[in-house]
């Protein structure tokens, strides 16, 4: 007895305790951001301050107002950043469960606002001297502060849920309640997943109507760059990067650990033998996600401390670097994990004793003989899938490899080849990260039924930490350069801190890959859990029932409706914005010319357009997605709704990929082209300059003319990073949550659709087995 009491309180504290050192983390890191000033006061720095002053003085151009304006800049940012979330979860709170969906307003509200205290920090030590130190210490204060978002979520996720379920025990016998216990859970999973559906949607929408708003009115209306201090929508443009990049990354991946976790709890609670091995072993998903808090702790110095970044081309490999050594340090620990906490032998149905269960169950899937093994091999499938698919995101999204070179130079001949090379560079990519998802799947199914499948979700999420801190890092470093350009800092300033960005938009394709695949997999584990709770595969689904088949395709039209809603609801917002720009440009003296003394833009204006527009345009496709599987269950019955999931997964993924990839592409194609990488040969003339190309006789024949902004082909760039705006932000990223949203509705809807005519529907729709 005493050592049962001892083994629950030791496989306790293995959950708690890493939650507290996320969250204790979470804040060592905050104050560590917290001591960059933005006051230019500290002894290390009155040297530097000097000889600007003296310049300044001399007539030779300084910056004495800079740091004023920078943090002007700031509070403008914080200020927007808050006026925003007040609003969308007043209106969200209305639609969730209570405790998942506080728990992702409470991440969200934590990453937004230490992205947004990091990222006037970020641009500070940007402008310490010498460059080394500017480098290491820029890049550290970005890292740290996207760390202080990923640790926070998984250990608020990680205490909540637990403390949840320990809270239904005390109601429900886990011996003989498991189902109805864990049941009860997912709808945490639920309620997480109901707000990242509207930070996901409503996020997305509001950047994208400020950041393509921004881009037109500056670059369209006004001809001039779009984080000059004189475009009104600038700071909306910066208040967005957050928006939708930190709080709404940050819901999607809570929302992904919550239904992960569920769903694997719900279909451990269907074995008996699971629930007979005792509490450890039937709680035994959380630990996955518990012990990924430590490594990923353990292995956050790296890039800080042990191997810190000293000039710009160490950026992106220091972060790559970050997310293999959490994989393979995530590798190492889970078997021992496994070894522990589960039996050798158990049978995954609703049968009795670990041996008699899989001796009359002989090929059967849901019979596990070397169940520590094939549970370590599910999971690292879904570890090493997700850093594969994350790479493969980088190779088709990074202006360092030949596909986005390909786009870049497609540009030569105008928009409209940088529109189908970037399309078909989305197409393709999806070949790789789908091959992925079919092995995994594939495997894990094999060893370990559907729990395999939910155990290879969590595998991918297990180094959530590190990859939210890494996703985070982006949008930080974004904002970091806007506040450098619109507060007029030197040129050596934003040169850093572009840098910083580019190395951030490759890292952020990286997490979009990352947060695709898990939610194809988390989706997968919630069709399980709800085929596994409907006892639908007592009798097998057949593929060729009318019903079926029907929702089958309707299941892979709900992703195209639902794009379809978000980019134009993205127009829409963007028109908007544009408008009032150019009110202000023509109503507001001395504004666009930038004459001394003039009245400063109306950025509130301009916040307050992107903040309406996202929660009015949100609502629809959020409708969308939670009224479609209730509709479906209720009248068609559940084997139509899982006609319409796998229909939904199937389609969805290879859209999201697509959709992201080719955004990112488009994107990091036009920064390709304003870093000077792009050169284009024309018949030599007296009036182009350029390295000359000789024939074989050495005779002059073609001249190679870089192109940089205000060319023809950066104009064609511009075009297509505009139209991939809404695509790698806003609709790509939201089908993630289609996907899952749709499948945990279900899941917490089974019971009553199996209550309607014996899971038939309303209008009595006759099962048809094989």
């Amino acid at each position: 007895m005493v050592e049962d009491v001892l083994a629950d309180i030791m496989g306790s504290l293995l959950i708690v305790f890493p939650a507290f050192v996320g969250i204790i983390l979470s804040y060592f890191l905050y104050k560590k951001v917290n001591k960059i000033s933005l006051f230019r006061n500290s002894p290390v720095d009155e040297e530097i301050l000097l000889r600007r002053m003296e310049k300044a003085e001399a007539g030779e151009g300084g910056d004495a107002d800079s740091y004023q304006k920078l943090r002007q800049i700031y509070r403008d940012i914080q200020t927007g950043a808050k006026a925003f979330l007040t609003a969308e979860y007043g209106m969200c709170v209305k639609f969730s469960f209570v405790v998942g969906g506080v728990t992702s307003m409470i991440s969200g509200y934590i990453g937004m606002m230490i992205a947004v205290f990091t990222n006037a920090r970020c641009t500070m030590t940007a402008t310490l001297s010498p460059d080394a130190v500017a480098w290491k210490e820029s890049f550290n204060v970005a890292f740290r502060g996207g760390a202080v978002m990923g640790f926070a979520l998984s250990g608020l996720g990680i205490l909540v849920l637990y403390f949840l379920i320990c809270m239904y025990v005390t109601v429900f016998d886990v011996a003989s309640e498991a189902i109805k216990l864990f049941e009860c859970v997912a709808g945490f999973g639920l309620g997480g997943s109901a707000i990242a559906m509207f930070g996901r949607v409503g996020g997305g929408i509001y950047t994208k109507a400020a950041d393509v708003g921004a881009d037109l009115a500056g670059k369209v209306v006004a001809g001039i760059p779009e984080d000059d201090p004189r475009n009104p929508a600038t700071i909306a443009d910066n208040v967005g990067d957050n928006v939708g990049d930190v709080a709404g990354m940050g819901s999607d991946l809570f929302g992904s650990f919550a239904e992960a976790t569920c769903a694997a709890l719900v279909i451990a609670a269907q074995s008996h033998d699971l629930v007979s091995a005792g509490w450890d072993t039937l709680i035994f998903p959380l630990y996955i996600s518990a012990v990924g808090i430590l490594v990923c702790a353990a292995v956050s110095f790296v890039a800080t401390d042990l191997k810190p970044v000293r000039n710009e081309a160490e950026i992106e490999e220091v972060l790559k670097t970050q997310l293999a050594l959490t994989t393979i340090g995530m590798t190492v620990v889970m078997y021992p994990i496994c070894a522990t906490f589960l039996p050798s032998t158990f049978y995954l149905g609703a049968r009795s004793t670990f041996a008699a269960s899989c001796a009359n169950a002989t090929g059967n899937s849901k019979c596990v003989t070397n169940g520590p093994f094939h549970a370590f091999c599910c999971i690292s499938a879904g570890l090493w899938g997700g850093l594969i698919i994350g790479f493969v995101t980088e190779y088709f999204t990074s202006h360092s490899y030949s596909p986005v070179r390909e786009v870049a130079r497609s540009t030569e001949t105008g928009a409209a080849t940088n529109i189908i090379y970037g399309l078909a560079l989305g197409y393709k990519s999806t070949i790789v990260p789908a091959g992925i998802l079919s092995g995994i799947v594939f495997a894990s199914f094999s060893l370990m039924d559907m729990y395999g499948v939910s155990l290879a979700a969590l595998g991918m999420l297990g180094t959530l930490s590190t990859c939210l801190a890494i996703d985070v890092y982006g949008p930080i470093c974004d904002n970091a350069g806007g506040i450098a350009e619109m507060a007029e800092l030197p040129e050596t300033v934003r040169e850093k801190t572009d840098a910083l960005d580019a190395a951030g938009n490759t890292t952020a394709a990286i997490g979009k890959g990352f947060a695709i695949g898990s939610a194809a997999l988390v989706s997968l584990a919630l069709t399980a859990a709800f085929v596994t709770r409907t006892s639908v595969l007592d009798h097998g689904v057949n593929m060729l029932n009318p019903v079926v088949f029907a929702f089958l395709l309707i299941g892979s039209m709900l992703p195209y409706w639902f794009s379809a809603m978000t980019m134009k609801s993205v127009g829409v917002a963007a028109m908007e914005m544009v408008k009032e720009v150019k009110r202000q440009f023509d109503t507001i003296p001395g504004l666009l010319e930038g004459s001394p003394g003039h009245a400063p833009p109306d950025h509130a204006r301009c916040i307050k357009i992107s903040t309406d527009a996202s929660l009015r345009e949100m609502v629809p496709p959020a409708i969308l997605v939670m009224t479609s599987p209730i509709a479906t269950g209720m009248f068609f019955g559940v084997e139509a709704v899982i006609g319409l999931l796998a229909g939904g997964l199937v389609s969805g993924v290879q859209l999201a990929i697509s959709a992201s990839n080719t955004g990112g592409a488009w994107d990091n194609a036009k920064k390709y082209v304003e870093k000077g990488g792009l050169f284009i040969d024309m018949p030599k003339r007296d009036n182009v300059t350029g390295e000359i190309i000789r024939d074989e006789l050495g005779s002059p024949v073609l001249i190679s003319v870089r192109q940089r902004k205000g060319s023809d082909c950066h104009k064609a760039a511009v075009v297509g990073d505009t139209v991939g705006d809404p695509l790698k932000d806003t609709s790509g990223p939201a089908l993630n949550i289609l996907m899952k949203l749709m499948a945990i509705i279900s899941l917490v809807f089974a019971d009553y659709f199996m209550s309607i005519n014996n899971g038939q529907g309303f209008l009595n729709v006759p099962r048809q087995a094989f």
